[in-house]
């Protein structure tokens, strides 16, 4: 399948909602509860779009079929250099290569803006995510156990690393 990786614009803010959706409200991948609508979707482009990145894969037809973006790891000036990364891929498009590309697309981007190490949380089980993380370079760093309640049960979510810069 061929893709178009670009820059995220305001106006996919509802396609990205709606990718994010079942993602939230089908299982324990991300800890929201509730689904962000299309207001607080484009207000996380806006926002992280501005502060680091935020791209989107296009089909052939010019259909968002996912996304990735990069946020602030922590508030304290000392995290400037690190970010949280995500990826959300259509599950009618996963296994595609899609999140895989994102992430190439979105890791120079971050270099560019001085970001030296990337981490990513995931909600255990979850392997399809470890593999995609694994095959990008991640390294497992820890464990929090038992950190959030989702879905009737305690939800552990295990954290990768990468370090995409040698350079302060």
């Amino acid at each position: 399948m061929t893709q178009l990786i670009r820059l995220a614009r305001i106006a996919d803010a509802a396609r990205c909602a709606e990718i994010y959706r079942p993602f939230v409200t089908d299982n324990w991948v991300s800890f929201e509860t509730e689904p962000p609508d299309m207001q607080d979707m484009a207000q996380r482009i806006g926002s992280y779009g501005e502060s680091h990145a935020w791209l989107v894969a296009e089909d052939e037809a010019g259909r968002v079929i996912g996304y990735a973006y990069a946020s602030p790891h922590r508030s304290r000036a000392a995290y400037d250099t690190s970010a949280d990364v995500a990826v959300y891929v259509d599950p009618a498009a996963a296994r595609l290569g899609i999140g895989r590309a994102l992430y190439a697309a979105l890791f120079p981007l971050l270099r560019e803006k001085g970001i030296h190490a990337v981490f990513s949380g995931i909600a255990l089980p979850n392997p399809a995510s470890i593999g995609l993380h694994e095959a990008m370079g991640f390294t497992p760093v820890g464990i929090y156990r038992e950190v959030g309640w989702k879905m009737g049960g305690w939800r552990d979510v295990g954290w990768w690393q990468l370090v995409l810069s040698d350079t302060p």
